[in-house]
């Protein structure tokens, strides 16, 4: 069993992180929203493996929501996630819990036209992909990451693949803000049975939709799998994740086969490699998936 220790401020957790340095230690972060789940705990484990001491941030983000999405039925289960945590095997492990004004000192909406104080933008990413349907996201979760690196001074920053350009837009943001640490993205943590990407938003899903939407994870296996044999056109490959998908009858949102670069749509698959990804819709659930094809992150 793990022994947690639980901040809500700002000044708790410096003085934690200021402790941890007295002595030496190295120190790993995984921010989340909450929610835990395995996917969750395999990246802290992965984390507490790279340092001394883990910090997970778990804070429901206002400022990656717009007006329209689920902020307000998003999952908070703080008593749960830190009885998860409690069941780790770690030496270290410390919970930093803000309230929204501790974050947001002057306040925070969902409208974006409304919002007043400082703000992070990457920008060139964060435009492209989930950036088409969702124009506030990327400069919210952008804004909370850059707050919580300077907050918690971490030096191995971890993020789950599933959230790839997330990955790419935060690559781009601690190399041009010049944060010293490392960022490293673990492999998406999956269904051992059917390989849906866990997500804290699968238990919106019905019995029904739950059985349907690992349709998508085998359009991306199958893409790989010509890719493997020598396929690298782009049509063909989106052809196959899009006949998975239409099996499982899938309400697709955007297919995308883009340079892990820039995020530019690509024709083929070329030296560097593509990100094969998209987003798909259940109801009123919202997924996302990838593959990463020819390179590793």
């Amino acid at each position: 069993m793990s022994t947690v220790s639980v901040f809500h401020t700002v000044g708790e957790v410096r003085a934690w992180r200021e402790g941890q340095r007295t002595l030496g230690s190295t120190v790993a972060f995984v921010p989340t929203m909450g929610a835990l789940h395995a996917g969750h705990l395999q990246l802290i484990t992965t984390a507490a493996a790279a340092c001394d001491a883990v910090v997970v941030s778990i804070f429901v983000n206002p400022a990656q929501f717009a007006p329209h999405e689920d902020l307000a039925t998003y999952p908070r289960t703080l008593p749960e996630d830190l009885a998860k945590l409690g069941t780790l095997n770690l030496p270290v492990i410390a919970v930093f819990a803000p309230t929204v004004s501790e974050m947001y000192p002057r306040g925070i909406t969902t409208d974006r036209s409304l919002q007043r104080g400082t703000f992070v933008e990457v920008l060139g990413l964060s435009e492209m992909l989930e950036g088409g349907s969702r124009p506030h996201f990327f400069r919210g979760v952008a804004t909370v990451v850059a707050k919580l690196f300077h907050i918690v001074g971490p030096d191995v920053a971890v993020f789950g693949q599933k959230d790839i350009q997330q990955c790419c837009v935060l690559r781009a943001m601690v190399r041009d803000l010049h944060f010293p640490l490392k960022l490293y993205v673990a492999p998406t943590v999956r269904d051992p049975e059917d390989g849906l990407a866990l997500s804290s938003r699968n238990v919106y899903l019905t019995a029904e939709q739950r059985q349907r939407a690992p349709a998508f994870y085998r359009g991306l296996r199958r893409a790989c799998d010509l890719f493997a044999d020598g396929v690298v056109d782009r049509e063909q490959l989106l052809d196959a994740v899009r006949q998975e998908a239409a099996l499982g009858d899938l309400d697709i949102e955007y297919i995308s086969l883009s340079s892990p670069d820039d995020l530019s749509e690509l024709l083929q698959v070329g030296s560097a490699g593509a990100i094969l990804s998209g987003a798909w819709r259940m109801g009123s659930t919202r997924l996302i998936d990838n593959a990463l094809i020819g390179f590793e992150f």
